[in-house]
């Protein structure tokens, strides 16, 4: 699946322009896992789409940082969180993030899917979502790890990157950061003419270390 070189803004706001809803509006599976078990803090939602994460951690007492590169997406999403009573527990905010990324430090940042048709530099956006993480904040990215069977042939030939091909690639210090997870996982899905199939994603799931306070405890006593 070669990147093309079309704007990505064009490309999204296209993408979202039409008139029916593009996704089902349920969270996330491994984000609703990952956040069950953590206490609600400020959370960063990378390429929020049509805001179905973002609603759902806010509406479990999360403060989200919400940004798409599409209008067309943010003012779906936003729609939504006024339906859904959230609103005030979410900013929204516009971002090409191969150009721009979004303030402050998170407990949680998620990275749900966020593979590109157009040409998109993945590996410093990931980068930059690990540098807003706090320490003992968790950056949780799922990928796809397989094309899904209803495919187009030239999906099944592009290669998915592994779990450690996209460690490798965020070239993270070791000394600052636990492996909670990473591994590849199925799940079961429906195809878009109703078929079953099972489908593979890579689920990464990191936590910042305290490396001041992991310094202070080893360093020789006085």
């Amino acid at each position: 699946m070669t990147e093309s070189t079309q704007d990505a803004q064009e490309f999204w706001e296209e993408f979202y322009g039409g008139h029916e809803k593009v996704w089902s509006g349920r969270v996330n599976a491994q984000l609703a896992d990952v956040a069950a078990d953590l206490a609600p803090g400020r959370a960063l939602d990378l390429g929020c789409g049509e805001g179905a994460d973002a609603i759902w951690l806010a509406e479990d007492g999360w403060q989200v940082v919400a940004v798409d590169v599409s209008a067309n997406a943010l003012e779906r999403a936003r729609a939504a969180a006024e339906r859904r009573g959230v609103a005030v527990r979410i900013r929204f905010g516009r971002h090409d993030l191969s150009t721009s990324f979004p303030d402050g430090r998170f407990d949680l940042v998620s990275a749900q899917f966020l593979h590109s048709p157009v040409t998109l530099d993945r590996e410093a956006v990931l980068r930059r979502a690990a540098e807003a993480v706090t320490v003992g904040g968790r950056l949780l990215i799922v990928d796809h790890g397989a094309a899904p069977p209803w495919a187009g042939e030239h999906v099944h030939e592009h290669h998915f990157a592994t779990v450690e091909e996209v460690l490798a690639g965020m070239d993270l210090d070791g000394r600052q950061w636990e492996r909670l997870r990473a591994e590849t996982v199925d799940r079961d899905a429906v195809g878009p003419d109703g078929q079953a199939a099972t489908l593979t994603d890579n689920v990464i799931l990191l936590r910042r270390l305290d490396t001041q306070a992991a310094s202070w405890k080893i360093s020789p006593s006085v």
